[in-house]
């Protein structure tokens, strides 16, 4: 928890508050909205909600007691101050304090841009100030050799003796001619990536142009509630009057590439993200691959039928021929008591050869996989129920 806002409405103080985490947690978003909801406070799009009390590291923060803001903005800047390391807080404090910033627009749009500051904590190792005010001139990256060719002292040196620092209680901090950009306008929240998850997608209206920066980018798996007031600050009222844009997504190349978004749901879309995120092990993504590769699945909801069902079949990674898939099968499956002094006895490729006459598999790019189930691959992609079938009976 980066923030913890006690909230209330601004109207009607006699309807009590709401103490919210922050950044708001999927599994608690809900329950949130209704805690909000019984206050009559917390719209996706308007300020409803009173300060009424913050506690965070970020004590600059603050300022905002009192004030009137909008929950969604809150949630979006303590998703951006999570981010932060150590030194990235202390520009962004310095400069809030600097600037005499107040609104969560504003401190939002800080967040993009406060790296370009040079706040200065200790005195006492100048050389150390010095690479780090180089580096943040240089958008934080520099070539070694260059970082060991500079003066660091005298660089420090010289930003002191100008005069331009401004003394705040989270250091000397010196603006180095930073403009507060307008990259957050007060509607779409720009895109951040601010924990993994299984498919990103940008939503426009198709009623504005193709390259429109009117994004709202959604993290899939979603809440409802979640997607239904990011659709509220869109203005976006009609769900078939959307355009979907598959950005990013932690599944399969064999994946991406089937998923057609003119075609696909943000339904189905989402169903497949959250079976794919219920998969926590990267060696089950991997067998994705191989299964759709097997299966041939024509769309979202299908592939999401597959996922749910991946033990219903057998992956040997890295298995090209017979023989790497025997050796695979006998040595690492588990089925076996591999015993290695035995290795020059073990007929691998026949081993392998006798299962894959018994069953429906093949060679992919990613390895051997086999369906083992009872009933067809077309009926477990349109939602069938099966169960696993081993050589020589039920398993």
């Amino acid at each position: 928890m980066m923030i913890q806002a006690v909230l209330g409405n601004p109207h009607h103080p006699e309807y009590g508050v709401a103490t919210i985490p922050f950044p708001i947690p999927h599994d608690q978003y809900a329950h949130c909205m209704e805690l909000l909801e019984a206050l009559e406070i917390g719209d996706a799009v308007k300020a409803d909600c009173q300060v009424q009390e913050i506690n965070s590291f970020y004590s600059v923060l603050k300022r905002t007691e009192m004030l009137t803001v909008n929950v969604e903005e809150l949630n979006y800047l303590a998703k951006r101050l999570d981010s932060f390391d150590t030194g990235e807080a202390a520009q962004f404090q310095a400069m809030a304090h600097k600037l005499e910033l107040f609104e969560l627009k504003d401190l939002i749009n800080l967040t993009f841009c406060c790296q370009q500051a040079t706040v200065i904590t200790d005195f006492s190792d100048l050389a150390a100030v010095g690479r780090d005010h180089y580096m943040n001139l240089h958008g934080g990256c520099a070539k070694t050799e260059e970082l060991d060719a500079l003066d660091g002292e005298g660089t420090a040196r010289r930003l002191i003796e100008n005069g331009s620092g401004t003394i705040t209680p989270y250091g000397v901090v010196y603006d180095n001619d930073m403009k507060l950009e307008q990259v957050y306008g007060g509607r779409f929240f720009p895109g951040y990536y601010y924990e993994p998850n299984a498919i990103t997608v940008a939503v426009t209206a198709k009623s504005e142009p193709e390259d429109t920066e009117h994004i709202t980018w959604l993290y899939l798996p979603m809440a409802q509630e979640e997607i239904d007031r990011a659709f509220q600050r869109a203005g976006i009222t009609d769900p078939a009057s959307v355009r979907l844009r598959l950005e990013d997504t932690q599944l399969p190349d064999e994946v991406d590439v089937l998923l057609d978004m003119e075609q696909e749901s943000l339904a189905d879309l989402n169903a497949l993200a959250q079976a794919t995120e219920d998969e926590h092990c990267s060696d089950d993504i991997k067998k994705l691959g191989a299964v759709v590769t097997l299966a041939k699945p024509q769309n979202a909801e299908q592939i999401k039928n597959l996922v749910e069902n991946l033990e219903l079949f057998d992956f040997a990674p890295g298995a090209h021929t017979p023989e790497e898939y025997g050796r695979y099968m006998i040595q690492q499956s588990g089925h076996f008591d591999y015993d290695e002094n035995l290795d020059e006895f073990y007929d691998y490729e026949g081993y392998a050869m006798q299962r894959m006459n018994e069953e429906d598999g093949m060679f992919t790019g990613r390895g051997y996989i086999a369906y083992k189930g009872y009933t067809s691959l077309a009926e477990i992609m349109e939602g069938g129920q099966c169960s696993r079938m081993e050589m020589g009976g039920m398993a």
